[in-house]
């Protein structure tokens, strides 16, 4: 089996690629409510800007945990993969 076949590192690739997508979805959505708000204070709050800020943030809020919990779970897998090839030990605390 050769690194570019490893069903594990295609895996972490696909996963990698959802939560990129997710992330960027997310604070999108959080750069809506941003700018819906200012929106909202500037015209004195119209009742559409009020709804668009909240199901933004909602929506940020439902979206982007996953992907910013998963995100840091690869990059340990990586980062652990890196140092037990590098090692040749593990890593867990244990002597």
């Amino acid at each position: 089996m050769t690194p570019h076949h490893d069903p594990v590192v295609e895996r972490r690739a696909r996963i990698a690629r959802g939560v990129a997508v997710a992330k960027r979805i997310g604070y999108l959505l959080l750069l809506v409510a941003v700018i819906a708000f200012v929106i909202a204070a500037v015209a004195g709050f119209p009742s559409w800007s009020v709804v668009v800020t909240i199901v933004a943030l909602v929506g940020a809020c439902v979206v982007l945990p996953v992907p910013i919990i998963l995100g840091y779970g690869l990059r340990a897998a990586e980062r652990e993969d890196r140092e037990h090839h590098l090692g040749g030990g593990s890593t867990t605390g244990q002597q």
